[in-house]
């Protein structure tokens, strides 16, 4: 089969302006960047508020593993097989870093046949977005700094100093460092650090916000710092807001652009799932909502992190109700979950992917707890036998829940007909309708939310705080912060605070190690286990296999 590269550049795209009059969006809503790629003005939603909301489908996975399990590809394959169908359906989905892109995880434009378009200008740079937030980011901490070095007028303590500044790139020589040496104009020296752009709570506030007043209103509130007192510093006491907000003005607009196959996908915003929210933008998915009959959307990594997160803090604060969940397996995740090694993924293991399908009944049982119907989508390789497969469908048939395959990867939206049926169906004749429910009320406080995301949702027998966390629990609490969701920063990789413990484990406890509130995104997060803010990248980085050739054709990205 060709690379995503190849497969690509070999699509015939659409000018944008056809795209976007597909949708019924006037010419005066969009600002074209180049022809394939659009920002979509915030008057457009403006117009189409009134609308009735299209059916909302969030597509998650089981924990993810090396071997991958095409979450994103699943996503673009089911709006182009809903197309097909005749049903009007818009992928969104989160813009890429160029930390994975270059590191190990690769892009997050989909792949095969079933990927949105043009993949080398998402999976690079594509619109500025990422950069215009680490501006605003940068901003901020320049204007901290700046106040520091001119007097210190708002009594900050160097020493709690929350912010850090932001790159989109893995480099973990960035993690820690010493800023303000040299002479005494250079700066007040203190100990600092870079987290990758995606972790910020610019990002976040992003894929939160309303619109620009809103988002001026939650860039004011973000906590830089604290003073001796231990009184919060925010960014509209250092005056950052007005600016800040200013190099957002173009970032808070979704961008339209289309799959292989010119079905249309609006992406927008992207923050981690481990570390932040990881789901994109409220401002697209709402215009998404309003345009289509259904609305694909995804979070990060596995349902314990991103279904989670998009439950708990995403619709609660946009106002969705989602109509179903997709949940996104493969055999081999399965069996890797299951304890068989990644070398041997290839060869038939009934016994690991019988253990292995506790991770995806888990995934299920918590799904349906919000009260939101789910169906399995295996996404298929060819190594996978029908033994496995059968063994797949017995398992999910007791538990009741439908399973149906995926082929869109190597067929496009061909291979996807029976998933798109199998949607149509959970959210248009509904054996149990949707009844959507968050698993927590916030106003219960921080420690009960963390508690209750950690036994229901992990399976975690207790929630060990370290000192540190008690004493942060409790100085939230009394600033007022005690009322906001949490936001846990957790691997993705177990259920558990530890990344080697696959499956579906128990007798665990989850140590909560800090706190550190984002009142400008409006959640607390809560870091559990070792979670890098700025990861590094592995032995052998995508990077060393990528070029480009004198005639622009591109070599290595995917």
């Amino acid at each position: 089969m060709k690379s995503d590269v190849e497969i690509a550049m070999e699509a015939t795209l659409k000018p944008i302006s056809q795209v976007a009059e597909a949708l019924g969006i006037q010419p005066e809503e969009y600002d074209p960047y180049g022809r394939d790629k659009a920002k979509l003005s915030l008057s457009l939603l403006d117009r189409i508020a009134d609308r009735p909301d299209g059916k909302l489908v969030l597509v998650t996975a089981i924990n993810p593993t090396p071997a991958g399990e095409g979450k994103t590809t699943t996503n673009i394959g089911l709006s182009m097989a809903l197309n097909r169908l005749g049903k009007k359906a818009i992928t969104t989905i989160r813009e890429p870093s160029l930390g994975p892109v270059f590191g190990i995880k690769g892009g997050a434009a989909g792949g095969g046949y079933a990927q949105v378009l043009p993949m080398d200008d998402l999976n690079l740079q594509f619109t500025g977005d990422m950069e215009a937030i680490g501006a605003a980011n940068n901003l901020l901490c320049a204007l901290l700094d700046n106040s520091l070095h001119q007097g210190n007028p708002l009594g900050i303590d160097s020493q709690r100093v929350e912010l850090r500044r932001v790159l989109d790139m893995n480099d973990r020589a960035l993690r820690n460092i010493v800023i303000g040496l040299g002479k005494r104009s250079d700066g007040v020296p203190r100990e600092s650090g870079f987290d990758i752009t995606v972790a910020c709570e610019v990002m976040a506030i992003l894929c939160l916000t309303a619109g620009m007043d809103d988002l001026k209103a939650r860039l004011a509130r973000i906590v830089t710092s604290y003073n001796g007192d231990f009184d919060a510093v925010t960014a509209e006491q250092l005056e950052a807001t007005g600016a800040m907000a200013l190099l957002l003005k173009d970032a808070i607009k979704p961008n339209l652009v289309q799959t292989i196959d010119n079905t249309p996908a609006i992406v927008h915003g992207g923050p981690f799932a481990n570390i932040a929210h990881g789901c994109n933008s409220v401002l697209a998915t709402r215009m998404a909502l309003k345009l289509g009959d259904y609305t694909i959307t995804e979070a990060g990594f596995g349902a314990d992190l991103g279904a989670e997160k998009f439950f708990d803090i995403v619709c609660p604060s946009a106002g969705f109700q989602p109509d179903g969940s997709v949940l996104v397996a493969t055999v081999r995740a399965l069996k890797y979950n299951g304890g068989q090694g990644v070398k041997e993924l290839g060869t038939e293991d009934l016994d690991a992917l019988g253990r292995g399908m506790a991770n995806l009944e888990r995934h299920v049982e918590n799904l349906r707890s919000y009260g939101v119907p789910v169906l399995v989508a295996i996404n298929r390789f060819p190594a996978d036998t029908e033994a496995e497969l059968a063994l797949v469908r017995e398992r999910c048939t007791a538990m009741g829940v439908r399973v149906v395959d995926s082929e869109v990867f190597a067929k496009g939206a061909d291979g996807g007909i029976e998933l798109a049926n199998a949607v149509v169906e959970m959210c248009e004749h509904p054996t149990q309708p949707a009844r959507f429910q968050p698993l927590y009320r916030p106003e219960q406080g921080l420690r009960a939310s963390i508690e209750r995301v950690a036994r229901e949702i992990y399976r975690a027998d207790s929630v060990h705080f370290t000192s540190l966390a008690e004493s942060q629990l409790a100085r939230l609490t009394k600033a007022g912060f005690g009322g906001l969701p949490v936001c846990i920063a957790k691997t993705q990789y177990s259920f558990s605070d530890d990344p080697h413990l696959l499956g579906a484990p128990t007798g665990f406890e989850i140590t909560v190690r800090e706190l550190s509130v984002r009142a400008g995104a409006g959640f607390v997060v809560a870091f559990t286990g070792n979670i890098m803010t700025m990861p590094g990248l592995p032995r052998h980085p995508a990077a060393a296999g990528m070029d480009i050739e004198a005639d622009g054709t591109i070599i290595g990205l995917s």
